[in-house]
């Protein structure tokens, strides 16, 4: 018997070729879609999952709250540390800190060096911190950190500094050319899914004796950084918010003791490891992070591919049992029971779910190269493991079932009598009923993900657009050090770039206009009390305006000097100081680090974050020892012989030194790489929706053409015109998409809004997305409809009324 089922399942397979392309098409592209976005959200949930302690570990942050609002920073204050174990015995920390643009200088045996400059990876580390984390160790042990002047390297980097792991160890390096260290240890390289990429660790009592490099201060409970960050592990039994009201009268005593001038209210909490690669008010040391709302996203996404996948599996399958009625009732009057026939579509549909899956699985292992093109995700990825073919397996099982239940169980359920008496018909109100149901959910679905893609591209094409307040085209960011040798150099250098014709302008500089900087500090104005908020940082040359073209409101540039004596304050922060008129603030003080500053004008505001940010009040000033960055204004008639041009020059005057530049706009391109990933990711799985639903619309117009070409040729002989027929033929389903559009609206206008809520600069949402959407599904459904009843209509009547 299932020898004759999958006989006739095959030989029907094999005699419909459109219908079955149509269905596997659409179910293999619905599966393969669907598994690579669960690879991605399963992926990113993944991140430091194989740490023993995962459910246990958590990170002290910070939470200020100032009158004007609150900020989160992932770090506490250095002398919280020791406080921390001194209150909260029956805990344990472990502490990190961070350091960005390093130098690394290896010295040969000759005497030689090589140099290298390290943008990550690079921490000083307590011992006590692989109390908590697990990593493997390939030679020594976390003891090693317990010394000064000791470093650990990865096994990769090992081999990028010394040629293989065996040679690095007990070899010296340099760090940022003031500290020498030597190689005690070798880790494991860290894996991709991690948000600590322990590359380069250096002991944490070797920071302490080069506090001054690093602003490292152990006495200072207002200097909080995001660089230093302290890690918990409770154990079993104990409850973290037992120990966050613990940590609340702590930050009470504490804080309160430490007189910080009241500008705000400082408060240590437990974040949870688990909350770390997701919650983005709090930074991290990895490459990304993603919001629970994202992954939830690309799930509905990837559910809703599914479900139109399998709405075109129902229409068509129900349409095409109409066609096979008179078989069913042959089966039912020569024995044939409803289980029996029920259990022959149902082997039908698991014959095209098989077929499908394995075409879904060829797609997918074709498309995963390119997922890193959609997600951030670097590493190689393979589909054959347990998980994925586990995973395709049951999508391919859940959909037969669903999909096939419920043409089975409209097969099965017809009546020989009346399909005798050709009133097979009258069956298919209810049918067409269901179906139209599914049309609609389907150009919904569709319809929603139009609509995200025109306002992502949208945002997108508006946030490159964007007004910075600054110049940011032909901008060369050349990142250097701020040791003693490099400082000492910067003049004959700044000569030198002066010199070459490629050269427009340039400035020293702690970063650039538009960085991930965020250094922040308690203030006081004009000789009041200090401010209820933080005032943020910039340090520069007198060539910074130049450099950026950024535009003077009032007063004039700061004059030269090596330390803070003078400053410009931007738009905002005269704003909330109160001052109506910009001119005002001009000759007026600011209090920063015990010394009070002549403001000489005040600037445009300008963009110092992503637009994801509000700008925040600012204030500029000359600090030579922070200059660790040139940012260097080329001439855009030849771009890539001016960088040549500096880079040689870089060589002539720091040979030493590695040679790190890149250009400005690409940086700030980097802040908007996930939302930029986002718009593809809505680009691509829109259009496979369209494409899907077409496919749906395609067969069941084809169904439909069928079952009307006697009427079609009678009303041809009556002289309807072939543009009235197209019509005919098309209005059903153009209004089952004007349907879809009402459900869509809402439903696109919640997703959208809550995407651009993550954008403090962000387009309004107006009805001309949704109409834009409308539009286009209209449009293509049209053209799906209209080929397929087109040649309906350009049909010989004779042809037609011939047609059984």
């Amino acid at each position: 018997m299932f020898k004759n089922y999958f006989k006739i399942a095959w030989r029907n397979i094999v005699q419909k070729k459109m219908f079955s392309l149509i269905n596997i098409t659409g179910l293999a592209i619905g599966m393969a879609a669907a598994l690579l976005l669960f690879i991605v959200v399963r992926y990113e949930l993944s991140y430091d999952r194989k740490q023993p302690q995962y459910n246990q570990l958590y990170r002290v942050v910070t939470r200020d709250q100032f009158s004007d609002g609150i900020t989160y920073n992932p770090g506490v204050p250095v002398p919280a540390l020791e406080h921390l174990r001194t209150q909260f015995p029956g805990l344990t920390f472990g502490a990190i800190n961070a350091t960005y643009q390093s130098a690394v200088n290896i010295i040969d045996e000759k005497g030689g060096e090589k140099a290298f400059i390290e943008n990550t990876g690079i921490f000083f580390c307590e011992p006590q911190f692989f109390n908590l984390f697990e990593t493997g160790w390939v030679n020594g042990n976390a003891a090693v950190l317990d010394a000064p002047n000791t470093v650990v390297l990865s096994r990769s980097v090992a081999k990028k500094y010394f040629g293989n792991e065996e040679n690095g160890l007990g070899k010296m390096l340099k760090l940022d050319h003031n500290i020498l260290l030597k190689v005690a240890g070798i880790i494991e390289d860290p894996v991709a899914n991690t948000d600590f990429p322990l590359q380069v660790l250096i002991s944490m009592k070797t920071i302490k004796q080069n506090a001054g490099l690093y602003y490292y201060n152990e006495n200072c409970w207002g200097c909080v950084s995001s660089n230093f960050q302290v890690y918990v592990q409770i154990p079993p039994g104990v409850s973290a918010a037992t120990v966050n009201q613990q940590l609340e009268r702590f930050s009470k005593e504490q804080y309160s003791r430490e007189n910080r001038g009241g500008s705000s209210i400082k408060m240590n909490l437990l974040q949870p490891l688990s909350d770390l690669h997701f919650n983005l008010q709090y930074e991290t040391f990895g490459d990304h992070r993603i919001s629970r709302v994202t992954l939830v996203t690309l799930s509905l996404i990837a559910v809703f591919i599914l479900l139109m996948a399998g709405i075109n599996f129902v229409n068509l399958a129900t349409v095409q049992g109409i066609t096979r009625a008179k078989e069913m009732g042959v089966r039912k009057v020569l024995g044939g029971n409803r289980k029996q026939i029920f259990w022959q579509m149902m082997g039908e549909t698991a014959l095209l779910v098989l077929i499908a899956v394995v075409a879904a699985f060829l797609l997918a292992w074709a498309a995963l190269p390119h997922i890193r093109h959609i997600a951030s995700i670097q590493e190689p990825l393979t589909l054959l493991n347990g998980t994925n073919l586990g995973l395709l397996l049951s999508i391919g099982l859940l959909v037969a079932c669903l999909s096939g239940l419920y043409p089975a169980l409209i097969l099965s359920g017809f009546k020989p009598a009346a399909i005798f008496n050709q009133k097979i018909i009258t069956l298919k109100s209810g049918g067409v009923s269901v179906r139209k149901v599914l049309v609609v959910f389907q150009f919904a679905i569709t319809q929603v993900l139009m609509v995200g893609t025109i306002v992502a591209v949208t945002q997108m094409n508006f946030v490159r657009k964007a007004d910075l307040g600054f110049n940011k085209e032909a901008i060369l960011l050349l990142n250097g050090s701020t040791d003693s040798i490099s400082l000492a150099r910067q003049e004959a250098f700044a000569e030198a770039l002066r010199k070459l014709p490629g050269v427009q302008q340039f400035s020293f500089q702690s970063d650039a206009p538009t960085s991930e900087n965020n250094s922040s500090t308690n203030f006081a104005f004009d000789h009041r009390p200090d401010e209820k908020f933080q005032v943020h940082l910039k340090f520069a040359d007198t060539g910074y305006l130049k450099t950026y073209q950024m535009l003077l409101l009032a007063g004039r540039n700061y004059s030269a000097s090596d330390t803070i004596k003078e400053g410009l304050i931007n738009e905002t922060l005269a704003k909330m100081l109160g001052i109506r008129d910009v001119k005002d603030a001009v000759g007026k003080t600011l209090k920063i680090s015990g010394n009070w500053h002549l403001i000489t004008g005040v600037v445009k505001d300008f963009k110092a974050n992503s637009l994801k940010r509000e700008v925040q009040p600012m204030f500029i000033s000359t600090q030579k020892s922070l200059y660790g960055q040139i940012g260097i204004k080329l001439r855009a008639s030849d771009l890539q012989a001016a960088k040549t041009q500096v880079a040689e020059v870089w060589k002539q005057y720091y040979p030493e030194y590695a040679y790190n530049a890149g250009f400005l706009d690409e940086s700030i391109e980097r802040f908007y790489q996930q939302d930029a990933q986002l718009s593809l990711l809505y680009k691509i799985f829109s259009g496979l929706a369209i494409f899907i639903a077409c496919l749906g619309l395609y067969g069941l117009v084809s169904f439909m053409v069928v079952q009307k070409t006697k009427e079609v040729g009678i009303r041809k002989v009556l002289g309807a015109s072939v543009t009235g027929l197209v019509f005919m033929l098309s209005r059903e389903f153009l209004l089952l998409i004007g349907i879809s559009f009402l459900l869509a609206v809402p439903v696109a206008w919640y997703m959208m809004q809550g995407w651009l809520n993550d954008f403090v600069y962000r387009i309004p949402l107006h009805a001309g997305f949704f109409i834009a959407g409308a539009a286009l599904a209209l449009v293509i459904a049209f053209l799906s409809v209209a080929y397929k009843a087109f040649r309906a209509a350009m049909a010989s009547p004779v042809k037609s009324l011939r047609t059984e």
